[in-house]
């Protein structure tokens, strides 16, 4: 299975870190080593000094497709989740400066906490799903998929474009404004709508 993470899919988030608003969607790679299960706390790396949260929501991908059209990309996903997108900013900001890949800030042990799925069809409007995070018992990000620039539609179909999706395969889809480090000892809650989905302990 593969990790595919949309980036700057939300305006707030794209002016909180000074990016620029992409033409099409923007994506890279986590391996499949990232991932955090079962609600397994996250252990903070030696290596890192600056361990970012980023909360987002999760498809998991159901069938097979190559070149889906957006018409016929919700036949490719059944199942809604949220997840964290861990991100060690320091040495992302470090590879930045030097105009080379930030897969270490990214694609780390762990870096990828995800608990449990809900079907899709549990959303009367899978353009008003509504999720927050809160750390230590405070929101500290609040989002909504209906401002997304990019919805799930258009991202399932984008990725297909250029490499296969396979059942099992999860996207993140972008994170809202607010990210921010955490330090040991952290609490993170990540819900959606009403429904807590995952928890991670800072380790």
């Amino acid at each position: 299975m593969k990790i595919i993470c949309i980036g700057r899919n939300y305006v707030e988030h794209i002016r909180e870190l000074n990016n620029e608003i992409p033409s099409a969607p923007v994506f890279f790679i986590k391996p499949d080593t990232s991932l955090l299960t079962r609600n397994r706390p996250f252990h903070y790396p030696a290596f890192s000094n600056e361990i970012h949260y980023e909360t987002e929501l999760v498809l998991k991908i159901s069938k097979e497709g190559k070149n889906i059209t957006k018409g016929s990309a919700p036949d490719h996903y059944d199942k809604i989740g949220i997840g964290l997108d861990l991100t060690a900013r320091d040495l992302q900001s470090a590879a930045k400066e030097k105009g080379l890949p930030w897969t270490i800030s990214k694609g780390f042990d762990h870096s990828a906490p995800v608990n449990r799925f809900v079907p899709k069809s549990v959303f009367p409007d899978l353009k008003n799903i509504r999720f927050h995070l809160d750390v230590n018992g405070i929101t500290v990000q609040q989002g909504n998929s209906g401002l997304m620039i990019y919805d799930f539609d258009d991202i399932v179909s984008h990725i297909s474009r250029f490499m296969t999706l396979r059942p099992g395969d999860y996207i993140f889809t972008g994170t809202p404004a607010g990210v921010g480090p955490v330090k040991v000892g952290d609490r993170l809650e990540a819900w959606i709508e009403e429904e807590k989905l995952l928890t991670c302990l800072i380790r």
